[in-house]
């Protein structure tokens, strides 16, 4: 049985003022509160790739959070339905994203979505889109900075945009930085402590979307 089942459906056909309406009002059900580090036993991650234009192939791996050994892993291909649109990645990225987790049976505690949460222009990016539509604790883990200003150059660095705090970036041992920012049913300062002790060394990105990424990109583990 599905560890997970979508609230809402995609519409029939897309259309950028329509979705930007739909988005404003998936950002207003986002809550920065909800699971912590201690009730965290298994953490996921999701991760997508184009093997061409038309296709999309979605990742989702489960993994122990106290061990990061692999419980589960899948994977799910799907017609693009969408055109990338800036700032409205998520209409694109979260049906495939839905479709693989809905093939899971083991259903993780929280998820990590490769893409922004609160650190997006209009506060919903894929993180919190997947978190709200299915109801469930998500945090957005980019590899580049949407938006906003990183306030200061230090391991653990505020992410501000109009004076708020969205989400932290992470620059551990000389990496590259990370973005994590919440996406839904975490708060900030635990979605950045649950990141943190899924971080494999060397590795810069937390092991259940450095997983998902090999698994979306090259077909397997």
């Amino acid at each position: 049985m599905s560890a997970f089942k979508a609230k809402l459906k995609t519409p029939p056909s897309f259309n950028v003022e329509r979705a930007r309406r739909a988005q404003r009002l998936l950002a207003l059900k986002v809550r920065m509160e909800g699971v912590k580090p201690s009730q965290v036993r298994l953490v996921g991650g999701v991760d997508l790739s184009y093997p061409n234009p038309a296709k999309a192939r979605a990742a989702a791996v489960v993994l122990d959070f106290q061990t990061l050994r692999l419980v589960e892993a899948e994977t799910v291909e799907a017609e693009v339905r969408f055109p990338y649109v800036p700032t409205l990645l998520s209409f694109r990225e979260a049906p495939p994203i839905f479709k693989v987790l809905g093939r899971l049976r083991n259903r993780p505690d929280v998820v990590l979505v490769d893409g922004q949460g609160l650190a997006h222009p209009y506060r919903c990016g894929l993180a919190c889109h997947v978190g709200v539509v299915l109801g469930i604790p998500t945090i957005g883990v980019a590899k580049k900075l949407l938006c906003g200003e990183v306030e200061a150059s230090k391991p653990l660095a505020p992410i501000l945009l109009e004076g708020e705090t969205v989400g932290m970036a992470l620059s551990l041992e000389g990496r590259k930085p990370i973005y994590v920012s919440v996406g839904h049913l975490v708060s900030l300062e635990d979605a950045v402590e649950i990141v943190l002790k899924c971080v494999r060394r060397p590795y810069r990105l937390p092991e259940p979307l450095r997983l998902a990424h090999r698994l979306a990109t090259v077909g397997k583990l």
